[in-house]
Order: structure tokens, then C-alpha cells, then sequence
């Protein structure tokens, strides 16, 4: 009996081992497979809050372009604003007083009104420019001052009789080229050099260097523009110049009589001068290097042209806008424009202007493209000399009873 219940027994313990070790094997087998499902739940929850983060980011970063174009137009719509301010700020006229040919102010007022709307009324001066912008210094009739060598402006600047503008064009002037204290500003050079009648005069016979010009050989034979002329003004002072800063001053008076002995007559015309040495009259002058391009081609004439060997004089011509002017807007357009690349190229063609930009100048004619031999004048050191000497050469030096009017 005790051996039939052992047995009973072991069958038992085997029996509970054998089902124990079932449910082992079942309880690995789902450990086993809920591991991965808890990974996959868990992956799956990280890439829905990274796609959330990455949609987040994408809307913040279009609200900021957003915002940066709205800012965008709103400066450009208060650009445009301002700038339709700043016209309507320019007065519907202007006044110029210069020394510049009619046709080419003619040229530069239109193309200046059809810019901006402003009427350009010119008023030409020649040799009494200067003067007339100092004796009206306290109520000025003009707002503009254009032609004339940079000495001029320098004197006038002075007495303050310019007020300070600042184009965009100016920094790309040299120094000797502009004030100090931005009030006026070259906008072109005028080379003066020789001319003669090459019908009247062999090229061998021609004078080569400004000494020549005082050779007994020429008595009789020269003519040039009268002390009205503001090139004609800057030759002489330039002239002096380059005596005087060689301790030589009187040696230069000495040379500006010998000069006015060989001079036949002065001219206060420019088209009169030219005829006089196109018909032979005096065959040999010096003058404008545009004026006398011109002159030959548009009437005809038999005229050559000379570098001097010791250079052509080379008057930087200024513009400036006058101090307490009744139309200072459109007097600080007028200088923004007239010394634009755009207009010096164009009065480079259109007139033979030698430009202060080399920018323009690269597009001007060819005679323009070889560099041009000149006298080396410091204009700001001849200008405090210049009304003196000037003065001196018409009342000593020049003969009066030789103008042609």
C-alpha cells in the first residue's frame, strides 16, 4: 500500500514539474514578443513629436519671412514716399548763371526739365561771372554758378558765396578737383592750346611751345579772345603761375609784353576770333580745344591744331550751387545732374567736353582716349594771386586799343 502511494506520489511531482515548466516556456514566449510592440509603440511616438517639432519650425520660419517681406515693402513703400517727397520738393525753376555756350546750356536745361520738371532759365555772363556772384552775395538773383576755372570758385568760396552740396559723383574726384568743404566741385577740364591756318602757315613754321609765342617772328601774326574771356583769364594766370613759382615773376610780366607786341587784335567773340584766323587774318592764336574743333567743322575753316610741347593749359571748369539761392532744391538736383557720368559722356560727344569722370571720359571721342601733355597748376595757389595779377595784365600789359567788339 505504502509502495502504491510513493508511486502515485512521484507521478504527481513529475506531472507538476512537466506543467510548471510549460508555463515557463509560455511566459518567455509573450515576454519574448511584447518587447518589440512596446519598441515599435515608442518609435512610432517619437516620430509623430519630431514631425510635430519640424512643423512647428516650418511655420515659425514662414511667419519670419513673413514678417522680414511685409518689412520689406514697408520700407520700400516709404522709399518711394520719400522720394516722391523729394520731388515734389523741387521748385519749378531755376536760375543759372554761366559761361558756357548757348547750344550746349541749351542741350543741358532740357535734358534737366525733362529729368525733374524744373525750368532752366541761363543766363551767360562770360568774364563778369565771378563778379556778379560776389556783388550780389547778400541777395543772390542766381542759384547757380557753371563754367569757369576752379580758381574762381575757390576765390568766391571765400566770401562764402556757395552753399554745401554733396552729389554722389564727388568721391570719385580727385582732391584738386573738389572744396575741401564740398561747395563746389570741376564737371569738366578745358584744354587751351594752339591753332593756326594751315593755309597760311606751314606746319614747320608753327609755334611749338608758349615760349614761341613771344618770337619777334610772330609780330603781327597772332590774335586771341580780350580779358572778357574766362579762358582767355585762367591762360594768362596760368601762364604767371608757372613763372612764379619759380621766384621768375617779373621775367613773366616781361614775356605777356613781348606776347601783346605780336598781338594783332582781341577778340570778345568767340565765332569772330575763329573767322579771323580761318580767313588768315592773324593766322596763329591759341584758344578752347572744343571751340575750335567746332569752329573748323561746322564752318569750313583750314584749322590745325598743336599741342604745346610744354603743355596745353588744362582749366578744370566748376559749378556750384550759391549760398541762400532762391531755389536750393532744384539748385542741388542741378549739381547732381550736370556732373553725372551720364551728361559728361554726353557733352563729350555731343561737344567735345573734356571729362572729369574717367568713367565718361572712356566714352568720349578719340582724341580723348591719348593722354593730353598739360602745365602743372596748383588752382588753389593761383586763385589767391589770380585777381592781382589779372587786374595788373589789363591795366599794364594789355593793349585796349587792340580789341575788336
Amino acid at each position: 500500500m505504502k509502495k502504491n502511494f510513493r508511486h502515485v506520489l512521484a507521478l504527481l511531482l513529475v506531472l507538476v514539474m512537466s506543467l510548471s515548466l510549460m508555463a515557463c516556456q509560455d511566459a518567455g514566449k509573450k515576454e519574448n514578443t511584447a518587447v518589440p510592440e512596446k519598441t515599435e509603440e515608442k518609435a512610432a511616438e517619437k516620430a509623430e513629436e519630431t514631425k510635430d517639432q519640424a512643423d512647428k519650425a516650418t511655420e515659425a520660419s514662414e511667419a519670419e519671412s513673413q514678417k522680414e517681406e511685409a518689412a520689406a515693402a514697408e520700407t520700400s513703400a516709404e522709399q518711394a514716399a520719400e522720394d516722391k517727397k523729394g520731388d515734389a520738393e523741387l521748385e519749378k525753376e531755376l536760375i543759372v548763371y554761366s559761361t558756357h555756350p548757348e547750344d550746349m546750356l541749351t542741350v543741358i536745361a532740357d535734358k534737366f526739365e525733362e529729368k525733374t520738371g524744373v525750368k532752366v532759365e541761363f543766363i551767360n555772363l562770360k568774364g563778369a561771372l565771378a563778379e556778379r556772384v560776389r556783388s550780389e552775395k547778400d541777395n543772390p538773383q542766381a542759384d547757380i554758378m557753371y563754367g569757369g576755372s576752379v580758381s574762381l570758385y575757390s576765390s568766391l568760396a571765400k566770401d562764402q558765396c556757395f552753399a554745401k552740396v554733396e552729389p554722389s559723383w564727388a568721391n570719385d574726384l580727385p582732391e584738386n578737383l573738389k572744396s575741401p568743404d564740398s561747395v563746389w566741385y570741376a564737371t569738366m577740364q578745358t584744354p587751351v592750346v594752339f591753332f593756326y591756318n594751315s593755309e597760311k602757315l606751314a606746319k614747320e613754321d608753327v609755334p611749338k611751345t608758349w615760349a614761341d609765342l613771344a618770337d619777334p617772328r610772330y609780330e603781327g601774326k597772332i590774335c586771341s579772345r580780350d580779358g572778357l574771356s574766362s579762358s582767355q583769364r585762367a591762360t594768362v594766370a596760368s601762364i604767371l603761375y608757372t613763372y612764379d613759382k619759380k621766384g621768375e615773376i617779373d621775367a613773366a610780366w616781361d614775356y605777356l609784353k613781348k606776347l601783346d607786341a605780336n598781338t594783332k587784335s582781341y577778340y570778345n567773340s568767340g565765332s569772330q576770333h575763329f573767322q579771323a584766323v580761318g580767313k588768315g587774318e592773324a593766322p596763329v592764336s591759341y584758344g578752347v580745344h572744343s571751340a575750335i574743333i567746332q569752329n573748323r567743322d561746322k564752318n569750313n575753316l583750314p584749322l590745325e591744331i598743336v599741342i604745346p610741347e610744354d603743355g596745353a593749359v588744362l582749366i578744370p571748369d566748376g559749378v556750384a550751387a550759391i549760398n541762400k539761392a532762391p531755389h536750393p532744391a532744384a539748385a542741388a538736383a542741378f549739381v547732381e545732374f550736370v556732373g553725372s557720368e551720364e551728361v559728361q559722356a554726353m557733352l563729350a560727344n555731343q561737344f567735345q567736353r573734356y571729362p572729369v569722370l574717367k568713367a565718361a571720359t572712356k566714352q568720349g571721342p578719340d582724341w580723348m582716349q591719348v593722354e593730353m601733355t598739360a602745365m602743372d597748376i596748383d588752382w588753389a595757389k593761383l586763385s589767391e594771386k589770380e585777381g592781382e595779377w589779372i587786374q595788373k595784365w589789363e591795366d599794364e600789359i594789355r593793349s585796349a586799343d587792340k580789341d575788336i567788339k
